[in-house]
C-alpha cells in the first residue's frame, strides 16, 4: 500500500449523513471482504456489538454513543419523563450486549448525563446536544489514539520485534489504534518493526484483523498460532509485547482478550517488557482489582464450529469459552494512556492520571 493513511484513517464507525443511522465495517467478514452495514434499530445495534461486527473497546463505545443518539431520535414522547423512561430502557439494552468492555458503559453513561443535565430543555434541544456529544466522543478518540501512539513509540526502537495479541488497531478504535498505534506511527516516521501476530483463538482477531491491517500498511508481520508465542520469545525475536485492554482495575490488573495473561506470563519468564495500551476511559477506579471484573462467557460453538467446514470436536463435549482473561498487575511493565505512561505502583500512577 502506498498510503498508510488508508489504514490508519479507516472509517470503521460513522454516523450516516442524515444522522439517523450508523454505518460500520462488518469485521466478521474481514479479511476476505470489506462490507459495510447500516444500523438503525435497537436490535441491530445490540447484535452488531454482541456478534463482533463492531469490536474493540473504543470502537464499541463510539458505536454505542452514536447508536443511543439514533435511538433517541426515534422515541415518540411529548414530555421529558416519557422520553427519559424510553431512553434509559434503550441505554440499558445496549449496555447489556457486552459486560466486560468498560467503554461501552462509559460512552452510554456520558450520553445519559447529557439527558439528565438538560431535563429542563425541550426534547428537540436535548437531541441536538446528544448529537454533539456522540460526535465529541468520536473526535476525542481520534486525538486519544494519536497521543497513545506517540507515548507508546517512545518505548520501542527501530528494528524491534514486537508481539501482539488480539486486535487493537484502527479497526478497533477510530484512527491509529492503541496497541498497534505505535507501529503505524513508527512506519510513518520511517521506522521498521517485525511483528509477530498471535492468531487469537477462537475468533482469530489477530489472524483476520491485525495481520490484515499490518500487511495493508506495509509493516513486516508474521502470523503465529497462540501456542507459538513461547518459542519466538525464546529465540530472542521479541523485544516487547504490545496489547490493548477492555478494562483496567484501580490496582493495574487488566482485562483483555482471552490469552493475554498467558502472553504476560511468558514475557515475564523471558524478561521481555509487557506493555498495555489503552485510553483512560478503560480505567475503572471503582473496580478495585481484576477479581471484580465480570468476564463475558460466549457460545461453545465458537470453539467447536466457527471457521470450520465441519465441527472439530465431539458434539457432546463441554466447552469453556471466556471472552477475556485478567492479567495481574505484577506482570505489566507499564500502562500507556493518552495522558501519559503509568508504571508501578499502579494504584498511585493510575489515580494520578485523573488529577491532570
Amino acid at each position: 500500500m502506498s498510503d498508510i493513511k488508508q489504514v490508519t484513517h479507516v472509517q470503521n464507525v460513522r454516523l450516516s449523513e442524515d444522522g439517523k443511522s450508523v454505518i460500520i465495517i462488518d469485521q466478521t467478514q474481514l479479511p476476505n471482504r470489506v462490507e459495510y452495514v447500516k444500523l438503525h434499530t435497537a436490535k441491530e445495534f445490540y447484535d452488531a456489538i454482541y456478534e463482533l461486527k463492531v469490536r474493540g473497546a473504543p470502537a464499541i463505545g463510539i458505536c454505542a454513543a452514536y447508536g443511543i443518539y439514533c435511538l433517541a431520535q426515534q422515541i415518540e414522547a411529548k414530555n421529558f419523563d416519557d422520553f427519559y423512561a424510553e431512553f434509559v430502557k434503550q441505554k440499558n439494552y445496549l449496555d447489556s450486549s457486552r459486560p466486560t468492555a468498560v467503554n461501552l458503559s462509559w460512552a452510554l453513561e456520558r450520553m445519559h448525563r447529557v439527558v439528565l443535565e438538560n431535563r429542563n430543555l425541550e426534547i428537540a434541544e436535548i437531541l441536538e446536544l446528544l448529537g454533539r456529544e456522540c460526535r465529541a466522543i468520536h473526535e476525542e478518540d481520534m486525538a486519544m489514539c494519536r497521543k497513545i501512539s506517540e507515548y507508546g513509540l517512545t518505548l520501542i526502537k527501530d528494528g524491534d520485534g514486537i508481539l501482539t495479541h488480539c486486535n487493537a488497531g484502527p479497526l478497533a478504535t477510530s484512527r491509529y489504534g492503541t496497541a498497534l498505534g505505535p507501529l503505524f506511527l513508527g512506519k510513518e516516521k520511517g521506522l521498521d518493526f517485525h511483528v509477530f501476530v498471535d492468531e487469537t483463538r477462537p475468533l482469530l482477531q489477530g489472524a483476520r484483523l491485525t495481520s490484515y491491517e499490518l500487511v495493508e500498511a506495509g509493516i513486516d508481520a508474521t502470523l503465529i498460532c497462540d501456542n507459538m508465542a513461547s518459542i519466538v520469545m525464546k529465540n530472542g525475536w521479541v523485544q516487547a509485547c504490545l496489547v490493548g485492554c477492555d478494562r483496567i482495575a484501580a490496582n493495574g490488573d487488566v482485562a483483555n482478550k482471552i490469552g493475554t495473561s498467558g502472553v504476560a506470563v511468558l514475557a515475564n519468564y523471558y524478561k521481555i517488557p509487557f506493555y498495555v495500551l489503552g485510553p483512560t476511559s478503560t480505567i475503572d477506579l471503582n473496580c478495585k482489582t481484576g477479581a471484580d471484573i465480570k468476564i463475558e462467557l460466549r457460545a461453545p460453538e465458537e470453539i467447536k464450529e466457527k471457521w470450520f467446514r465441519e465441527p472439530m470436536a465431539p458434539k457432546k463435549v463441554k466447552c469453556y469459552n471466556p471472552a477475556f482473561d485478567v492479567t495481574d498487575h505484577s506482570l505489566i511493565t507499564a500502562i500507556v494512556t493518552e495522558k501519559g505512561i503509568c508504571r508501578p505502583p499502579f494504584e498511585k500512577s493510575l489515580a494520578e492520571l485523573f488529577k491532570k
